[in-house]
């Protein structure tokens, strides 16, 4: 069965406001909820839980994605990777300090680019940034 789906993008402001919103549409009928991670997005788009389990094909209509695209931008992915640097334990900081070199040079992608990297990584869904 084709399903449609629609993001919020002024409800994605930040990183967190994006896994709020995917929470919300994906995994409403779950009872847990969605890591912020882009592992766990890349996981959840194989469709396996959530709204997707059993899906065929799937649309995904993100509405003002770019509010999105700024909440989601240079500033976030900063943010983002120096959190990861912080915790040289759990993250190659090597790699991350490469990606973050690449985006202070603008050459690396944002987080929003990444998410839409992610969604291309799954053909059998359809994303329409409107």
């Amino acid at each position: 069965m084709a399903v449609t789906l629609t993001l919020e993008g002024r409800k994605i402001p930040d990183i967190a406001g994006f896994y709020a919103e995917l929470n919300r549409v994906f995994m409403a009928d779950e009872d847990w909820q969605l890591g912020a991670s882009l592992d766990a997005l890349d996981d959840l788009l194989y469709g396996g839980y959530g709204v997707l389990r059993n899906a065929g094909p799937v649309t995904v209509i993100w509405q003002d994605s770019a509010i999105s695209r700024t909440g989601l931008g240079r500033d976030a992915t900063r943010a983002y990777y120096r959190a990861k640097l912080d915790q040289p334990g759990r993250f190659d900081v090597s790699r991350i300090a490469q990606d973050l070199a690449a985006l202070e040079r603008g050459e690396g992608p944002t987080y929003f680019e990444i998410v839409l990297q992610i969604f291309t990584g799954h053909p059998e869904i359809t994303l329409v940034l409107a």
